[in-house]
């Protein structure tokens, strides 16, 4: 299970993923844009909630032994660290540590690969903070891009991904952790912000 796989198949394990999540990632992105986070900074400090629970929910994914050994270097690309970095910045209280997800290897890889696309669109976000006055070291570490950059490190993460040999059934639950991914993000959103 979650072998290395020595030939890909097209499409790409990660263009399956999209395709088969896209209307769950529409929809993210407009519940995120709809909740106003950039406003003000009373409603980013909401935002940084949202990204707490998100991120701390899947400490465990980023640190599993099996999973590292699959995808070399993931421990390292957890950003709740930089989530808890950014409200101590602004002097925001730490929620208690999220509950951890419990999934399989292969529902991992959709929740993962949710997470780590988000780097993508945190570009935009990034942005955004800069009009509240934060930068990548004062409240918005964890919307700064990866020191490789944005593209270069989502194309390493997806050839890792696109690397390994899944079966059918372990297909079908990498775009069912994908749509759960996003399903728990939209379910958090809604719970933190109060509009």
């Amino acid at each position: 299970m979650l072998a290395s796989a020595t030939t890909l198949s097209e499409p790409s394990r990660c263009k399956r993923l999209k395709a088969a999540s896209t209307r769950d990632h529409d929809s993210v992105d407009e519940l995120v844009m709809a909740a106003r986070p950039f406003d003000d900074r009373e409603r980013y400090g909401l935002f940084l909630q949202v990204q707490h629970r998100f991120h701390g929910s899947l400490l465990a994914l980023y640190r599993d032994e099996q999973l590292n050994q699959r995808l070399p270097g993931l421990v390292q690309l957890s950003r709740f660290e930089a989530v808890e970095t950014d409200m101590r910045a602004l002097d925001l209280a730490l929620p208690p540590m999220p509950k951890q997800i419990s999934v399989s290897p292969a529902q991992a890889l959709g929740w993962l690969y949710c997470s780590e696309g988000s780097n993508l669109g945190a570009a935009f976000l990034f942005k955004q903070t800069q009009r509240l006055g934060l930068e990548g070291d004062q409240g918005a570490q964890h919307l700064a891009p990866h020191p490789d950059g944005r593209a270069l490190h989502w194309r390493e993460f997806v050839a890792k991904v696109d690397g390994l040999t899944l079966d059918a059934d372990e297909e079908a639950e990498a775009i069912a952790g994908a749509i759960a991914a996003f399903d728990s993000y939209r379910t958090i959103l809604r719970e933190v912000f109060p509009d």
